[in-house]
């Protein structure tokens, strides 16, 4: 128990100890911050009136920089305001001077409007009187010339019209020259050389055809009884039998040459044979459309093998023989195909081009005509559509169409067959036509030369590859031929058709004729 009481009395001496030192430490404390807290404010104080005193002293020196920089300032802008016055002043001045000078410029106009109102009042009044100057003029020159200004003015544009045409016939001509000097030369030589490689010879044929009999007896027997037999061959053949006082011979007839072969060819076997009746007829018949067809054939390869021109279609290889037995003017179409063929070759080898194409198209130029028989239209456009058929190049079917100027020609190719087609037709002897055809075509071309003004007299010569005429020499000057020439060359071009070329030869002659008594 006592010792129970004493560990509760020295746990309470322990606390009141305890709470002394607390308390007596508070104490202690509370008077060193106390005494702290005096010191810092006397600090604080120090602190201020030192802030206090800097502030004032930093106060002073920024109203001393304050001033100074107003003073600054102030200087500036009296500088500146001093300058600006001075300039203004100056742009014063200047304005009155351009005013005083605009002024005086006013002045100057009005001075010079007057000048000129009064140049021209003046004006008008010397154009007044040059206009009567001129009028009396005018009617002075209408009574000393006989024309009124109309006349006058028509004479002058007539005179003016007779120098242009003068100056016209002189460029040509120098025009002319100039193409002579550069073209003729190789012209020639190429067309030489084409015409002197290529010798052909020209065959003609006619309608007709003449089989020669043994004797006259046979024309009997041709005719048969009651004419059956005749009537047998002309209605198996498509051609006339004529049977006159011809001894010794029968003629057939027929536009078509083909058929006219082949019954040419029937009626010499039927003679050779002896036996005419209208079953054997047939037979013979037959037998020669076999052997003309053969022949067709034979002569359609030949071309195409002497023309070294190759993958040519079979049907139009037909086509090209059975040219064999067209003429065209009396020339035959066959041999003129290939005529042109060959020229063609040469002169587009002589150009510096392929031959191939220009054969080939002079070749198939007038494969129309082995049609032309047969189907309607012109052997152009026939030879045109067949060749298209046939999946010819464009350059041929453009030559073929264009051979006869019926379209423009637009490729050398075809420029060169229309040369090579001429060339064929033009050698002499190469084509006729009968009489009456001949004399029409010499008559329409004096016709046509002699419809131009200023012609007196105009002759066809040459068999019309030529025509001669005379012109007024009193109506057309020396400068105006050449225009006439042209003139007439395209007039005979438009309204005549016609073989090769025809030359315009104008002359002009004036004679004096006087009697010495």
């Amino acid at each position: 128990m006592s010792v129970v009481l004493a560990i509760i009395l020295i746990a309470a001496a322990a606390v009141v100890s305890g709470v002394l030192f607390f308390v007596i430490g508070m104490t202690y404390r509370k008077k060193v911050a106390e005494k702290q807290i005096g010191s810092a404010e006397q600090e604080a104080n120090k602190i201020v009136s030192e802030a206090m005193k800097n502030a004032e002293a930093k106060k002073k020196e920024a109203i001393l920089e304050g001033k100074d920089e107003i003073h600054r300032l102030r200087n500036e802008s009296e500088k500146e305001l001093s300058d600006r016055r001075r300039e203004v002043q100056r742009q014063e001045r200047r304005i009155q001077q351009k005013e005083e000078n605009l002024d005086k410029k006013m002045n100057n106009l009005e001075v010079k409007e007057e000048k000129v109102a009064k140049k021209l009042k003046e004006a008008e009044a010397k154009v007044a009187e040059v206009e009567q100057v001129k009028k009396s003029q005018f009617e002075m020159l209408e009574r000393i010339s006989g024309y009124t200004a109309e006349q006058a003015k028509a004479y002058l544009l007539e005179q003016l019209d007779n120098e242009l045409d003068h100056e016209k016939s002189v460029k040509i001509l120098e025009y002319e020259e100039q193409l002579k000097d550069e073209s003729e030369k190789l012209a020639r030589k190429i067309i030489s050389l084409s015409i002197q490689r290529l010798a052909a010879e020209q065959v003609s044929e006619a309608t007709v055809s003449v089989v020669a009999l043994p004797n006259d007896e046979m024309k009997g027997r041709i005719i048969g009884r009651e004419g059956r037999n005749i009537r047998a061959i002309e209605n198996a053949t498509g051609v006339d039998l004529i049977i006159d006082d011809t001894p010794e011979a029968i003629t057939l007839s027929s536009f078509e040459p083909v058929r006219r072969e082949i019954a040419r060819v029937a009626l010499e076997k039927l003679i050779s044979d002896g036996r005419i009746h209208p079953a054997r007829i047939e037979e013979m018949i037959d037998k020669a459309r076999r052997e003309v067809n053969q022949k067709i054939k034979q002569a359609g390869e030949r071309a195409v093998l002497d023309t070294g021109i190759r993958g040519i279609h079979h049907e139009l290889v037909k086509l090209l023989g059975k040219l064999r037995y067209r003429t065209s003017y009396g020339q035959n179409v066959l041999d003129h195909s290939l005529e042109v063929a060959y020229i063609s070759g040469m002169i587009a080898s002589e150009l510096g081009l392929d031959p191939t194409v220009a054969k080939r198209a002079g070749l198939l130029h007038d494969i129309g005509k082995a049609l032309d028989h047969e189907m309607e239209g012109s052997h152009v456009e026939l030879g045109v559509d067949v060749c298209r058929k046939y999946k010819e190049s464009d350059a041929v079917i453009h030559a073929v169409q264009a051979h006869h100027g019926d379209v423009e020609a637009k490729t050398v190719v075809a420029c060169i067959v229309q040369a090579a087609d001429a060339i064929s037709a033009a050698r002499p002897g190469a084509r006729r036509e009968n009489l009456e055809n001949y004399i029409k075509r010499l008559q329409k071309l004096e016709e046509v030369a002699s419809s131009f003004k200023g012609v007196e007299s105009s002759y066809a010569i040459q068999a019309g590859r030529e025509i001669r005429i005379m012109v007024k020499p009193e109506s057309v000057k020396d400068d105006r031929m050449v225009p006439l020439a042209r003139e007439i060359c395209k007039k005979i071009e438009e309204d005549l058709e016609y073989p090769g070329q025809i030359k315009v030869n104008i002359i002009r002659e004036s004679r004096a004729v006087d009697f010495a008594k």
